[in-house]
This record gives C-alpha cells, structure tokens and sequence, in this order.
C-alpha cells in the first residue's frame, strides 16, 4: 500500500437486527509532509465520530492502517456482520 492512498469505505449492515454500520480511512499528507490517517465511524446517516493521527513515517503509518483493518476483519466475530467496500 502506498501513502496516501485512494480512501477506502466500508459498510456493515444487517437490517433485521438494526445493524447499519460505516467505516473510512483516508491517508494524506499535511503541508509539513507529515503523514495523517484519519478514521471516521459511525451509523449510517448520522453525524458519527473521527479520529487523525500524525505520522513522521510512512511504515508507522502502514502500520497503523494494518492494525485498523485487522480490527475491521473481526466484525464478524464482535457485531456478527462483517464490512464490505462500498
């Protein structure tokens, strides 16, 4: 993966349990050059939260959006529907 990258959305829903779910990564670049990956989540239809975090290197950053999808791959396991790309 090359930073910054093309956002990625993602989407869980289940409408008979009331599960509707969004997700998105975006990385960028400040004009410092610093590295930002900001998350947002949140329902679908709602304001929802977001969250930047400033890298100095682009393998700290990697990282980080590694661990975010790893977490997003264990949905199935934590809400019982798993996110799928937009």
């Amino acid at each position: 993966m090359d930073l910054p990258f093309t956002p990625l959305e993602l989407t869980a829903r289940d409408p008979a349990r009331g599960i509707a779910r969004r997700w998105s990564v975006v990385a960028c670049r400040d004009l410092f050059g610093t590295l930002l990956v900001e998350t947002r989540w949140g329902r679908i239809g709602r304001a929802g939260q977001h969250r930047t975090h400033a890298f100095a290197s682009e393998e700290a950053a990697r990282a980080h959006v590694r661990a975010l999808l790893r977490r997003r791959a264990g949905a199935v396991r934590r809400i019982g529907v798993g996110y799928k790309p937009n």
